[in-house]
């Protein structure tokens, strides 16, 4: 990491201000060679005239943030230059010319993490405020980036690493004293942690919505207004709407803002019996968009009476663990279906309004909002699943006195929570048990 990296941190696209952040040993001294001045004074705005090849082509400000107190813990300097392509491309041109080389792809968060400057739980978390998709989104990932999931894993491999030591201590040091009701302890402090574990992953995987935004999967038989209530909620006209039965043959999928929330909405094929075989691979799509679904609005026509098409598609979702609206469409018709077999419809007219539901969705939305700590990534999820399955087949191996297999069940747990913010070191085992119990006195 000895070279000086440069990059454009702003998006790419047309604006008034544009970033080219340079990093690395050099960074200062590239800088000033670019302008008339002699030096730049840590953490102040400097306005100066940029030049390539002693030609002016730019007037900005730059920061120059002194190494470590930086992002990346190395010099930084920043060109806050006039936005556009054609200034930052000479300004790099001119910096790589130098000495200075274009950065890969997260290079300048890779160097923070190896610089001690965040850990992985951060760094992951910065891409993902990149890309929040609702307010809900930022506020959980703003909570990671605050350091609460990190010191959630920390606390957790802290007692894992205690915990090991322990036992590797009984097995290598078997003569020495150890503390009394030892076994039961570590068993206490193992419950405690796969609790702990068991319930951020329970928590997240019902949650992933509020991160990468909640999927809304419309099914129902053909005809009973499902493309409708897709146009209703988008306030345009999506979907082709038709009397013909089938008229929806794919899926349809658009986002859709309902209070500080993003949801992905799916209109699907009409799912009916002996249907033609393009339609069929529409049904098949149908049923996918169900189990993909956070959310399912099952629509029935309330100017019909219940058939068997209807009481397919509810014994379809009777045992389903996901959040179900059953919509009772087609209401400003004469009511001929018997609403004993929904749960607490919503009775609308699709072609009028789709407000109720919109309405029924904000206040479920507003509901999944927790202020616990989540985790943010898929990655994240199955690196709490795999330490909490281990510590599971080590509580296991220690009803057993399986100490060297449960020693190698730890070690797993260790290495997958380490994987949320840092990895483990295997001198942190030595630390705990020297300063714990004496040893070698």
């Amino acid at each position: 990491m000895n070279d000086t990296i440069v990059a454009i941190a702003t998006a790419h696209g047309v604006g008034s201000i544009c970033i080219v952040r340079l990093s690395g040993e050099n960074a200062l001294s590239l800088a000033l060679k670019l302008t008339n001045i002699q030096t730049l004074k840590p953490r102040f705005a400097t306005l100066a005239k940029i030049y390539s090849d002693d030609e002016f082509i730019d007037e900005g400000i730059l920061l120059y943030f002194k190494a470590p107190a930086s992002f990346t813990g190395e010099d930084v300097v920043e060109f806050q230059i006039h936005g556009g392509f054609a200034v930052a491309n000479l300004i790099i041109s001119r910096l790589i010319k130098l000495g200075a080389r274009l950065a890969q792809p997260g290079e300048f968060s890779k160097r923070a993490f190896l610089n001690g400057k965040m850990d992985l739980s951060k760094a992951e978390s910065i891409q993902n405020l990149i890309n929040a998709r609702s307010e809900s989104a930022a506020k959980i990932i703003a909570r990671a980036m605050r350091g609460d999931l990190g010191k959630f894993a920390d606390e957790i491999r802290k007692e894992l690493v205690k915990t090991l030591a322990f036992v590797e201590t009984s097995i290598d040091y078997a003569d020495d004293d150890l503390p009394e009701n030892l076994m039961s302890e570590i068993k206490h402090m193992l419950m405690l942690n796969h609790e702990k574990l068991s319930k951020i992953v329970a928590i997240s995987d019902s949650r992933k919505g509020l991160i990468e935004g909640f999927k809304v999967a419309i099914v129902g038989k053909p005809n009973v207004g499902k493309s409708s209530i897709l146009n209703s909620l988008l306030n345009y006209e999506r979907a082709i709407i038709s009397d013909e039965a089938g008229t929806t043959r794919d899926r349809i999928e658009e986002s859709l803002s309902i209070g500080t929330h993003l949801i992905r909405i799916i209109d699907t094929a009409g799912i009916r019996k002996n249907a033609g075989k393009i339609e069929q691979i529409g049904i098949t799509h149908s049923l996918k968009a169900i189990e993909e679904a956070d959310i399912i609005l099952a629509v029935f026509d309330a100017s019909n009476e219940v058939d068997e098409q209807d009481f397919e598609i509810i014994n379809l979702l009777k045992d389903s663990q996901k959040k179900i609206f059953y919509i009772l469409n087609k209401c400003d018709l004469k009511l001929k279906f018997d609403t004993s077999n929904l749960t607490d419809p919503l009775e609308i007219s699709a072609k009028n309004s789709a407000e109720k539901i919109i309405k029924e969705l904000e206040v479920y939305l507003d509901a999944q909002d927790v202020n616990e700590v989540l985790l943010n990534s898929t990655r994240q999820i199955q690196c709490c699943k795999n330490a909490s399955e281990a510590i599971k087949r080590a509580l296991n191996l220690l009803n057993e006195s399986e100490l060297e297999l449960f020693a190698y069940e730890i070690n797993s747990a260790i290495a997958s929570i380490s994987s949320i913010t840092k990895p483990f070191e295997r001198g942190e085992i030595l630390d705990e048990m020297f300063s714990s119990f004496c040893l070698g006195k």
